[in-house]
């Protein structure tokens, strides 16, 4: 998993959280995809069989986020924690662990809260 972002660039990944929160997660996506030189995941709205409870998946077989409402597209943490998802699979294989997808969500949102609380 390479990056051409720093791990350290704040303001980047501040921008992310931003662009979700807005309700631009396709465009979130785009620019992960980019930094992270892999292609970008398709974003869907409606629940996965087998997974109807799952607020949001990562489908491998097909590259796509599924988020199980709308309001999905705008939660950060849901959408980022499924691109780690994508990011970590390999030959449709997860790699990663629920733990380091939520570890990659918080890092990208602390980013953003320090962002917020230096500009006030």
């Amino acid at each position: 998993m390479s990056s051409k972002h720093f791990m350290n660039d704040r303001e980047f990944e501040a921008r992310i959280v931003q662009l979700i929160l807005s309700g631009k997660s396709q465009k979130a996506l785009e620019a992960l995809s980019k930094s992270y030189g892999v292609e970008t995941p398709k974003l869907r709205v409606g629940a996965v069989k087998g997974r109807v409870k799952s607020p949001a998946v990562y489908v491998a077989r097909n590259k796509t986020i599924h988020v199980s409402n709308a309001d999905g597209l705008s939660n950060p943490r849901l959408i980022l924690h499924e691109f780690y998802h994508h990011l970590r699979t390999v030959d449709e294989k997860h790699r990663g662990t629920e733990k380091h997808a939520d570890k990659f969500a918080e890092h990208y949102i602390r980013s953003y809260i320090e962002r917020a609380e230096s500009t006030h």
